[in-house]
């Protein structure tokens, strides 16, 4: 949870920001770490806290909650979700597939996700809401990104299983993490403690992440397996 959480004893927040190429054959992050950090936490900090050893932890807003509240659940699947993307990469990068950057820029965009989950409305400042705002831009940019690969796709006329090769069937683990990730944000917007369009951008994220698997499907020239009512 560092990644999207300040915790006000030691303001270790990373707010993660992009550069955007689109040059996709490289194994470099495109995201960088843009620390709010003392002065005294840059001269080494330790990676452990002690502070959670009670089961609980802190939001951005400085609320203490125990570890099983639904913010946390929501941060752990995001968390989880890009992790899996990450890996559908590197099969994808193995393979020399052109829409790898597209990737890179999701995770990026995932930990703005977190950012805001990890700041409930409720308990949130002016200073908190301005800084985790989520833009709806992304969830533009997923839709042209899905056109454009259907434009080359062969219509979709059965139901496919996961398969179709290692990336195509790494992008069909990450949708279904997408899935649970927004299953569990959904109360979260829906009670009004984070942002609407940060449900909307999961929720096309999955699409994104079925049509992705079968471009790098078709690319490769691997069979997807359809499926088949057993006998």
């Amino acid at each position: 949870m560092a990644s999207f959480i300040i915790k006000p004893a030691h303001l270790r927040c990373v707010v993660r920001t992009c550069r955007f190429l689109r040059e996709p054959q490289t194994r470099n992050t495109l995201c960088s770490s843009r620390s709010y950090a003392t002065e005294e936490d840059n001269r080494g900090p330790k990676i452990y806290t002690k502070t959670g050893d009670k089961g609980f932890s802190s939001t951005f807003t400085g609320e203490r909650r125990p570890k099983e509240d639904h913010i946390f659940e929501a941060l752990g699947n995001t968390d989880e979700l890009s992790s899996a993307i990450g890996l559908a990469r590197e099969f994808c990068l193995d393979k020399g597939h052109t829409f790898t950057y597209q990737l890179d820029k999701i995770q990026c965009i995932l930990q703005d996700v977190g950012s805001n989950i990890a700041t409930p409305q409720s308990s949130a400042r002016e200073s908190h809401i301005s800084r985790t705002k989520f833009a709806a831009q992304p969830i533009s940019d997923l839709e042209t990104w899905i056109d454009t690969f259907t434009e080359e796709l062969p219509p979709l006329t059965n139901f496919i299983l996961p398969s179709g090769g290692k990336g195509s069937a790494a992008l069909h683990l990450a949708r279904t993490v997408c899935r649970r990730a927004e299953r569990s944000v959904a109360p979260i917007v829906r009670s009004g403690e984070a942002d609407p369009d940060v449900a909307k951008f999961l929720n096309r994220l999955s699409d994104y992440l079925f049509t992705a698997a079968r471009y790098a499907a078709m690319k490769e020239g691997s069979v997807e397996t359809i499926y088949k009512r057993p006998e």
